[in-house]
């Protein structure tokens, strides 16, 4: 078996370099501030609100007490 190389400063790794840009930012935030401006937007958090309600714990109903 080989044994482990001793611990001591890792190699300096290169740094990363940015070849590629998909999106540019401020693009994006032009998009999504449309998007949150938009009805549909709205549309979708009430949405989500009323699911939530949906799975939300009842709380008891009153019991009829015995006779």
């Amino acid at each position: 078996m080989n044994p482990a190389p001793p611990p001591g400063p890792a190699a300096p790794r290169p740094p990363l370099v940015l070849t590629e840009v998909k999106y540019s930012l401020p693009e994006m935030l032009q998009e999504l501030t449309a998007e949150r401006a938009a009805a549909t937007f709205a549309m979708e958090k009430l949405d989500q609100i009323e699911i939530g309600k949906l799975f939300k714990a009842k709380a008891p109903r009153r019991v009829k007490p015995k006779k």
